[in-house]
């Protein structure tokens, strides 16, 4: 099997090359490599054209939440232009494209997690663009895997989990917002599941779709900086930790330029019937993160 990998040094493009090496032969390009920028549509084309790849995978996305207010065009250009050329690219090959989208394509209502059908309606631009990648794929008729997440971290990249572990040792207290919902999912869960995943459905084209994809329970952005701040300080104590209080704040104690929803729930439950799946719970990669990143952190 060849996999044509693009975001490779992102956060779910880093696990990935490790996930998808035993499927086969991984050519992995980041932005910076001839035929990996998003940008250059014409490029993109050829870059598919020329690897023929059986997969395409395409970790990579303009995620810059509160920038894409004021950089739409870009935003849109690589979330959902680029991603109609990898599905018109994939459809004469037969090649199975894997996309990542967000809870971000829902409006952020309610308390009940999000399931596949439910009516979309983004909030912000970043959310607009995903979801056009998305309506993209499925006009395209291409064979798909779409995997909707959330609040993604992991030892590759910024993220909010390493950002609160740095506070932790720099400031007494810290404040964070306890009124929107998700569950912390890890970079490495996904892409254990993505490589699963292109495996089952090599055997069995009906499982080809949409899915939801993160780990197991729910939290709040502020329940997460305890749980992650606590294991960490447990399992290294001798770091140089000076947080002495996590003060929960509403949503508008810190305002952005684009609105986040407050309901980022997503229901598995299809994901996990499909592909025999037992996902996690998101304490447990959080948990197991802290150990990580304290012990890279120490050794760097």
């Amino acid at each position: 099997m060849r996999i044509l990998l693009l975001g490779k040094n992102g956060q779910v493009g880093w696990a990935l090359q490790r996930s998808l090496a035993p499927l086969g032969e991984v050519i992995a390009l980041d932005r910076h490599a001839e035929g990996g920028d998003l940008t250059n549509l014409d490029g993109l084309a050829r870059t598919v054209a020329t690897v023929r790849p059986n997969v395409i995978v395409n970790a990579a996305a303009y995620t810059a939440v509160d920038k894409a207010e004021s950089e739409p065009e870009l935003c849109h250009a690589i979330n959902a232009d680029a991603v109609a050329v990898l599905a018109r690219a994939a459809s004469p090959l037969g090649a199975l494209l894997v996309h990542y989208s967000t809870d971000y394509v829902f409006n952020g209502s309610g308390d009940t997690p999000w399931v596949e059908t439910d009516p979309t309606g983004p909030l912000n631009v970043y959310g607009q663009s995903k979801l056009a990648g998305e309506k993209t794929i499925a006009l395209s008729g291409c064979a798909h895997l779409i995997f909707r997440t959330s609040w993604v971290y992991g030892l590759h990249g910024g993220n909010f989990a390493k950002t609160m572990l740095r506070l932790a040792q720099e400031r007494e207290q810290l404040k964070v917002i306890n009124d929107q919902c998700g569950a912390p999912t890890s970079a490495e869960l996904i892409a254990q599941v993505t490589a699963q995943a292109i495996t089952a459905t090599q055997g069995n084209l009906a499982l080809r779709g949409l899915y939801h994809l993160a780990a197991a329970g729910q939290t709040t952005w502020h329940g997460y900086a305890q749980r992650l701040i606590a294991q960490a300080r447990a399992q290294h104590p001798d770091a140089s930790w000076t947080v002495k209080d996590i003060e929960p704040v509403p949503t508008s104690a810190f305002p952005t330029a684009a609105q986040r929803p407050h309901n980022s729930r997503l229901n598995t439950q299809k994901l996990q019937s499909a592909f025999g799946l037992a996902l996690p719970s998101w304490e447990a990669g959080v948990d197991g993160f802290a150990a990580l990143a304290m012990t890279k952190t120490s050794a760097a």
